[in-house]
């Protein structure tokens, strides 16, 4: 457990830190990660409801904010093309979930519209959330809200014909920066000075990105300061057909200009039941001498482990 003079630390570091120093300090600390990074458990925290499929996470003050879908009937895949997809969309519900430091939920923000539902990976640039929601299958489409986190109140910015499964907000270059299914493709749009965006017309085919790494498939980004962007992800190996995956998680540091992997990191650690600490949503902050890690791996009934590395 960290000590009380240690969480006043810790405190006193985010009120004095503004958002983006404080994420361009994760980002440093990040890059002197290795693969044999010592992480301390601090605590874990229980959540008191129904969690669904959670997605992305940020945290302000006290407050967790947690982007989650709840799959009512799942996509059923098919042996031929439907529409183009390789899937139907299935239905479902996705969630901002407001969440306090005991695990409480405070409000549920529901988004999404018709066969967009599953939010993604998002972000928060120290005034708004920036969620992703997008249809449960590739290739498809995905709508982008900005959240007022106080009011918890939702506005669209723009509509895109690609799944977005996760986004950032760079506030250094005004632009949002967003990663497709299964992270394979990265996308850019700017943004004029009243906040719209401007080539959201634009196709995917002229827009896209081709991720160079392969390391992990991103689950939740993060906007990192000094044009990076932080990810958190997984990949799934089958030794044999009849073998249960082995999960292995990890974090990569991305340079927004050109997305090259700037430092890439696994991360050891798995919950009892053999998840990955990030399979889903992730938050990072920096302590006096190092990173504390939020993670939150399961479904339904989900636990928010945290963990502290120097």
């Amino acid at each position: 457990m960290v000590s009380k003079s240690g969480c006043m630390l810790i405190a006193v570091i985010a009120l004095a830190v503004p958002q983006t120093d404080s994420r361009a300090v994760v980002a440093e600390r990040v890059m002197k990660l290795t693969r044999d990074a010592v992480w301390k458990p601090v605590t874990s925290i229980p959540v008191g409801f129904p969690t669904y499929h959670p997605q992305g996470m940020v945290k302000i003050g006290d407050t967790f904010y947690v982007s989650s879908v709840e799959v009512k009937v799942p996509p059923k895949r098919s042996s031929q093309s439907i529409g183009g997809f390789d899937r139907d969309p299935g239905t479902g519900t996705g969630h901002l979930f407001k969440i306090d430091k005991a695990g409480n939920l405070l409000a549920d923000l529901v988004l999404g519209e018709g066969t967009m539902y599953h939010p993604g990976g998002i972000d928060y640039d120290g005034v708004d959330i920036w969620v992703p929601v997008a249809e449960y299958r590739p290739n498809s489409r995905a709508v982008v809200y900005r959240i007022n986190p106080e009011r918890m109140e939702a506005t669209e910015v723009f509509r895109f014909a690609d799944h977005i499964g996760a986004i950032v907000h760079n506030p250094d270059d005004h632009t949002l920066h967003g990663v497709s299914w299964g992270s394979r493709r990265f996308y850019r749009w700017t943004l004029d000075k009243s906040g719209r965006v401007t080539n959201g017309e634009t196709s995917p085919r002229k827009l896209a990105v081709l991720n160079p790494s392969h390391y992990v498939d991103y689950q939740d980004c993060k906007y990192a300061g000094r044009r990076r962007m932080l990810c958190t992800g997984v990949t799934e190996f089958r030794p044999g057909t009849a073998a249960a995956p082995f999960r292995l998680g990890g974090v990569d540091l991305i340079d927004l200009r050109d997305g090259r992997p700037l430092h890439q990191v696994p991360v050891a650690l798995w919950t009892d039941s053999g998840l990955d600490m990030t399979h889903n949503p992730a938050w990072f902050e920096p302590t006096v001498t190092g990173l504390r890690a939020y993670f939150m791996p399961e479904d339904n009934k989900s636990t928010i482990y945290v963990y502290e590395v120097n």
